[in-house]
């Protein structure tokens, strides 16, 4: 059972400042002095909102659905702990169209920010089977690299960021070093299960590529107890252990900088009889919303300078 979560666009508020001429400046003859209007004093006088701020304004224009997450997703929290900040080029993996976090990227990145979507190689999206792999989906997912962009525009409207997106493995050289983030949002146990785990390899690779040295790559995943066995925390069920997850970036050259309990859910306690879709979002029982969202490990590596 798969899940692609959509959310909703929003639009942040920028503010803007004026210089206006100094009074002691006597050298401007009184004719040629332009007169300040009361809405340009206060458009003058009104600072420019700090990163926290915009991304405040960005939450809080959510829609209720969206906003309904947030004591689990912790958008705030997390893209902060990220170092995600407007302006920036952010690489989403698995991104939607755009989906739950893309859509509040649109607005928080703004219009001199870009995103890049980064969607899983067709042949991998094959083997998950259903209607995953009919042909009509699969012709989809080949022209993300064309469709995606449009989305973004389309989400954005006048303030959108610039977008491009690739496929994982096909990325094109002209993106390469050019990411300052790359965020993959419950999406390594996909990598981790699919072929004993190898698209991970194209994914490293690919992430490794589009990053600027020292950019960041930000993983929340769906964390399996470290007692569990190797078997059942493969993927299938939706987990992962975060040592499985730390040893597959720092084998890929990774360094891992910091991690946090930001999206931990100490109710969710899976057994091998469990699957994380038996949880919110997928599952809205009564029984299901008592433990919440999955347990999900954050961690924060770095591409070394």
């Amino acid at each position: 059972m798969k899940y692609l979560m959509l959310g909703a666009a929003a639009l942040a508020l920028a503010a803007c400042s004026q210089e206006t001429p100094s009074e002691a400046d006597d050298s401007a003859a009184p004719a040629e002095e332009e007169a300040m209007t009361p809405t340009d004093e206060m458009d003058a006088a009104e600072p420019e909102m700090s990163a926290s701020e915009k991304l405040d304004s960005v939450l809080a224009a959510q829609s209720d659905d969206v906003k309904a997450r947030y004591d689990y997703r912790h958008p705030k929290e997390t893209l902060e702990f990220f170092g995600v900040e407007p302006g920036m080029t952010v690489v989403d993996i698995l991104p939607g169209a755009p989906g739950w976090y893309g859509n509040i990227l649109v607005s928080y990145l703004g219009p001199d920010g870009k995103m890049i979507g980064a969607e899983y190689p067709v042949e991998m999206w094959a083997q998950f089977g259903g209607n995953y792999s009919s042909d009509e989906f699969l012709e989809s997912r080949r022209a993300f690299p064309e469709t995606y962009p449009a989305s973004v525009a389309e989400a954005g409207g006048d303030d959108a960021p610039d977008a491009d997106a690739f496929i994982i493995g096909s990325m094109p050289e002209e993106l390469a070093g050019t990411a300052d983030v790359v965020l993959m949002m419950r999406a390594a146990h996909h990598f981790n299960r699919i072929e004993d785990g190898a698209y991970w390899e194209a994914a490293l690779s690919d992430i490794n590529a589009v990053l600027k040295p020292g950019g960041v790559v930000g993983v929340v995943q769906h964390r399996a107890p470290e007692g569990n066995s190797d078997e059942w925390a493969v993927g299938n069920a939706g987990y992962v252990k975060q040592s499985r997850v730390v040893s597959v970036f720092e084998d890929a050259g990774f360094e891992l900088v910091d991690t946090s309990e930001i999206n931990a859910n100490p109710n969710d306690q899976p057994t091998e009889d469990d699957i994380v879709w038996r949880l919110p979002p997928s599952n809205d029982s009564e029984e299901a919303a008592e433990i919440g969202e999955s347990d999900r490990m954050t961690l924060k590596f770095s591409k070394p300078e």
